[in-house]
Parts: structure tokens; C-alpha cells; sequence
């Protein structure tokens, strides 16, 4: 997910590294996937990224932004494990996943 600056004055305490890599695995859970490796690790262009062998990297910075943004960030890394692409069935599956938590 390719990383942009965001306009939030309001951003939530950090997260735990250990909290949000449980965050990520129950959403896997959910979903139906399982990553082979999950990573934390600064990032200057991307918000995460997902290798095609299944690993899941995850910019640090993550874990200073809002919930609500972080489940985007994590549902969407993770739908790549199903669908490598950006196409509609990946969006309509995005769509889907979001909108169950709004």
C-alpha cells in the first residue's frame, strides 16, 4: 500500500508492536489466510507491502496512526494473499471487509 502523508491532527497513543502483529493475525484469521512472515520495519514509500511468498512487511510508523486506518493498511496487505492485484474482485473484497467494522 503505497505510503502518503496524512492530514490527522488526532493520532492515537502508540501501539504495542506485539499488539498490532495480534491485530494482523486475528484479521488473517478472519480472512482466511496466513502470512509466512510478518514485519515491522521503518518504511520511506509504502505504508506495508506483501512478497508473493507471503510475507507481510509493516512500516513502524503504523503504529502511531488511528485504528481505523491501521485495519485498512492490515485487511489490504492481507487480501493480497488471496488476490495479488488491485482489480475489482480485490476492491469489491476490500469493500466488503471494511465496511463489516464501520
Amino acid at each position: 500500500m503505497e505510503k502518503r502523508r496524512r492530514d490527522q491532527d488526532l493520532l492515537e497513543e502508540l501501539v504495542p508492536a506485539e499488539l498490532f502483529k495480534a491485530e494482523i493475525r486475528a484479521w488473517a484469521k478472519r480472512i482466511g489466510v496466513e502470512p509466512v512472515a510478518i514485519t515491522l520495519r521503518p518504511m520511506t514509500r509504502k505504508w506495508a507491502s506483501c512478497s508473493s511468498a507471503g510475507r507481510l512487511t509493516f512500516d513502524t510508523d503504523l503504529l502511531r496512526e488511528p485504528a481505523t486506518f491501521r485495519r485498512e493498511v492490515i485487511i489490504h496487505e492481507l487480501l493480497h494473499l488471496k488476490i495479488p492485484n488491485h482489480g475489482p474482485v480485490f476492491r469489491r473484497l476490500l469493500q466488503a471487509y471494511l465496511s463489516e467494522e464501520s
